[in-house]
């Protein structure tokens, strides 16, 4: 189990116009001003939970250990749905049980998934629309504060898992998909170095023979950088998070291709 750290960071799809990340700033800052507060991000495509799994998984590990993670991307907010308190051998995370936390899960050591059903840890509301401020914030204040998992709620296994596409094969070529658009357009593949290995034992090519498929546009090779592309034709390299990546020099290889989450690609 973690030891308590002051660290929270918050991920949601709220964006900085309205009041819900500073109110929930407020509520954590209240219970423990001490509480040192990073925003992963506020802004998720509203209301798409794969995204935001997408940016927790490539974010958390960089933090010390005993971070509290809280991410709040929540379309069910004030159904059935559970409010989920996650420890792990590292950190702590908090997040509605929407599948939010599947990669978690799946990477992470020693889970220990519980309900947060203690209301010492909810402030009051009329409504139940904002579990962001009114029970994910408070709960991960207390955390900070030293509170033991154990007294949240009861432990789980019933949750949500979102299911992960993994690459596979067609013939002799690896099919993935798109899994993440980036703020430049940058086209985020499932496909690893590791498959792209297989790739090649199977077509006996190297890197710079490789073919990749997306969107309509054949692209031959990989290169290693984003300066030895060009802005007429999409490239593809192999990114710092270890996935095959389509990109155009100082443009959007999104808004070229016309690719959202979910695109096919091709490896051969």
């Amino acid at each position: 189990m973690p030891s308590a750290i002051s660290v929270v960071t918050l991920l949601t799809d709220f964006g900085d116009r309205d009041y819900f990340v500073a109110s929930m700033k407020g509520v954590i800052l209240n219970v423990n001003p001490q509480a040192r507060i990073v925003d992963l991000s506020h802004q998720v495509t509203p209301h798409q939970v794969e995204e935001a799994a997408y940016l927790l998984k490539s974010s958390y590990r960089y933090f010390p250990d005993g971070t509290v993670h809280v991410a709040v991307v929540d379309p069910g907010v004030g159904s059935a749905r559970q409010p989920l308190l996650v420890t792990t051998s590292r950190y702590y995370f908090l997040a509605p049980d929407n599948g939010l936390l599947t990669y978690i899960y799946q990477e992470e050591l020693s889970v220990e998934v519980r309900q947060i059903d203690n209301k010492q840890y909810r402030l009051d509301s009329e409504g139940a629309t904002f579990d962001g401020r009114d029970l994910f914030a408070p709960a991960a204040a207390w955390l900070t504060k030293g509170q033991p998992p154990g007294s949240f709620g009861r432990l789980i296994r019933d949750y949500v898992k979102l299911p992960i596409h993994e690459p596979s094969w067609e013939g002799k070529a690896l099919v993935g998909r798109i899994v993440y658009v980036d703020h430049f357009g940058n086209l985020i593949s499932n496909v690893t170095p590791l498959q792209l290995k297989e790739v090649q034992g199977v077509t006996k090519r190297s890197h710079s023979e490789v073919t990749i498929r997306v969107g309509g546009a054949v692209i031959q090779g990989l290169v290693t950088a984003y300066a030895q592309g060009n802005a007429l034709a999409p490239h593809a390299l192999i990114n710092s998070n270890g996935q095959v990546e389509v990109f155009i020099k100082e443009g959007s290889a999104a808004e070229l291709l016309k690719c959202r989450c979910g695109e096919r690609i091709e490896v051969s």
